[in-house]
């Protein structure tokens, strides 16, 4: 179908959105569905000139599901590619609540924060310098902090958020830290600790098992929800003993994307059931199932 076709038939059927028969009306939508996002403008433009109750209700509704469909959609391809572009599926996420989210302002953002860390470090500074520069520039300089008088809010979730507020969880202030750290060849990585998700510094340390030295061995680790503090692998194990959990080596090691994704979507439906919005909470547990089934599937 070419674009004048494609133009003029999504034109006659949002045209029919009011159509007082519920069988027309199911079979309109259906249709309009079935062209994704690509209807949402049209959508939009008749919902702006619409003054009938029941017709926006119905292009609401519309406009919702596509969305919807498409943000599950996405999710879906980028676990296929195991979350290898994490930012680009955290705004997939993040379309969830602002379908009109623009990818390209968000990496403008993330790129000048990247940019005055890179103006600060050098090659001859050691890790636990580089941390340091980082740490002034992302949280003294830029303002990033962990949110905690709205701990439990969405928003924490979801990247514009974040970087309009300066605010968020454990996790959404570890991800943009370790975007920008990878970004600027800084090896930090996410780890899915209980309870609080830190990050991982990696790089050449002498394994006490093999008696050699190894690449890609946690240095230390890096909490950014207190403002980039620094400890050791003693104060996970203490921190794990006090949760009263049984030690695994996934609680210090770095972990996948797609665990940071998962991850989210947990907090999202949490942070859903906490707020008493049942409707977001179900269609958050809806992606959460979608997911899981996939990575069940791909392992088997």
């Amino acid at each position: 179908m070419d674009n004048d076709t494609k133009f003029r038939e999504m034109q006659a059927l949002v045209s029919l959105v009011d159509d007082p028969d519920h069988e027309v009306f199911r079979q309109v939508s259906e249709k309009i569905h079935d062209f994704g996002p690509e209807a949402i403008p049209y959508l939009q433009k008749a919902w702006d000139n619409c003054f009938d109750p029941l017709a926006q209700s119905r292009i609401e509704t519309l406009m919702h599901q596509i969305n919807l469909d498409n943000v599950i959609l996405e999710l879906s391809r980028a676990f296929d590619g195991d979350c290898k572009d994490l930012f680009a599926v955290w705004v997939s996420l993040t379309r969830f609540q602002y379908p009109g989210l623009n990818h390209e302002d968000l990496q403008y953002e993330l790129n000048q924060i990247r940019k005055d860390i890179w103006l600060e470090l050098n090659e001859n500074l050691t890790a636990l310098e580089q941390v340091k520069v980082f740490n002034h520039v992302f949280f003294d300089v830029h303002g990033f902090a962990g949110n905690i008088e709205n701990y439990h809010s969405a928003d924490n979730s979801y990247i514009n958020q974040v970087l309009h507020s300066r605010k968020g969880n454990p996790l959404s202030l570890s991800v943009i830290y370790m975007l920008i750290a990878q970004n600027l060849d800084l090896p930090v990585f996410g780890v899915n600790l209980p309870e609080h998700f830190v990050l991982a510094y990696t790089g050449k340390a002498f394994d006490p098992v093999s008696m050699r030295m190894e690449d890609d061995k946690v240095l230390f680790y890096i909490n950014p929800f207190s403002r980039g503090m620094v400890f050791s692998a003693q104060e996970v194990e203490k921190f794990i003993k006090q949760l009263k959990l049984e030690s695994s080596p996934s609680f210090f090691e770095p972990c996948s994307n797609t665990d940071i994704i998962l991850r989210m979507v947990n907090n999202l439906v949490n942070a859903y059931e906490t707020g008493g919005n049942s409707e977001k909470q179900r269609e958050m547990e809806h992606i959460r199932a979608v997911l899981r089934k996939k990575l069940k599937r791909d392992t088997e």
